[in-house]
């Protein structure tokens, strides 16, 4: 059973997300479309080690010159497919080693969004939320909820910015402020 409050904090990220749920002509949501079981079976390469959780292949995958944002027949990346996984430690080595979190599959979700209509909190403190949003009152909930979540401040994105360097630039100062008063350097 899904709380009020884990139902108000999909609400709030899809809102930060700017995300929104559009009803099909069947009258249901469009969903999203993790990996099949045929797909998993032929991957190969980042794919295969993110769906695997394989943080050592992930790491010797890109040493050798494989792209980390390499897209699959239905656009997921590596991040993506670690993500509908739920393998934490493989989307953590693809982040840092420039997977683009802002990556749309062919269904136009990014990881934020497939963690929260998952309901997986833990990939939701994985992912930085700085950057998905614009700075206003849903979005500043969205971080001070995964703050308060024990987010990863210290995950920077591919160029060594963390969260707390993105909303300074941004002028994002609540944002700032809430993460500097959580400890974030």
């Amino acid at each position: 059973m899904v709380s009020a409050m884990t139902r108000r904090f999909v609400i709030v990220v899809f809102a930060a997300a700017g995300m929104t749920v559009i009803a099909g002509a069947g009258g249901g949501p469009f969903a999203q479309t993790p990996p099949s079981e045929r797909e998993l079976r032929i991957y190969a390469g980042l794919h295969d080690a993110a769906a695997r959780g394989d943080v050592a292949g992930i790491e010797q995958l890109i040493a050798e010159g494989e792209k980390p944002n390499i897209q699959d027949a239905k656009s997921r990346t590596p991040l993506h497919v670690a993500t509908f996984m739920r393998k934490y430690d493989a989307a953590r080595a693809l982040l840092r080693l420039g997977a683009n979190p802002n990556a749309l599959d062919a269904d136009r979700y990014d990881i934020v969004t497939i963690a929260a209509v998952n309901n997986d909190l833990e990939m939701l403190k994985i992912a930085q939320a700085v950057v998905l949003g614009n700075g206003g009152r849903d979005h500043t909930a969205v971080v001070e909820a995964l703050v308060k979540a024990g987010a990863d401040l210290t995950v920077p994105d591919r160029h060594g910015t963390t969260a707390l360097g993105h909303a300074r630039t941004r002028g994002y100062s609540q944002i700032a402020r809430i993460l500097e008063n959580a400890g974030a350097r």
